[in-house]
């Protein structure tokens, strides 16, 4: 086992169930059951997304990216076009639309309900 491995991570929204259930829904994954003040996505791989709300505080975007499965990707953003959020090829979303070609897999961005930049691609990232 390697020394270090992310278990779990707070997400702050301002609507824990409307932001766990949006992201479910496109990635085609489920809600769990509450845990504390945490609403759970499990990402299927030993992690989870905790939704933790936030009401009193503006949510700061952050950036989460997830490693999605070739024949996935598709069915993932004719979810993101049936509830009408746009993806784009760019993380700084100047490329609506479409999907970009990073390191010979595909990949797309969008929002979700409290502004976090969301990623799916289907070739991790090459590294030097």
């Amino acid at each position: 086992m390697p020394i270090a491995r992310l278990d779990h991570t707070a997400v702050y929204a301002s609507d824990r169930h409307l932001s766990a259930e949006f992201l479910a829904a496109i990635l085609g994954l489920r809600v769990g059951a509450p845990f504390g003040p945490f609403l759970p996505v499990d990402l299927g791989n030993g992690v989870t997304l905790d939704y933790y709300e936030k009401r009193d505080e503006p949510i700061q975007s952050q950036h989460y990216a997830f490693l999605v499965a070739e024949e996935e990707f598709d069915g993932m953003i004719e979810r993101l076009k049936a509830v009408g959020v746009t993806y784009y090829a760019d993380p700084a979303h100047t490329e609506p639309g479409r999907v970009n070609g990073l390191f010979g897999g595909r990949g797309a961005y969008f929002a979700d309900p409290d502004g976090h930049n969301m990623e799916i691609m289907t070739r991790p990232y090459v590294r030097p």
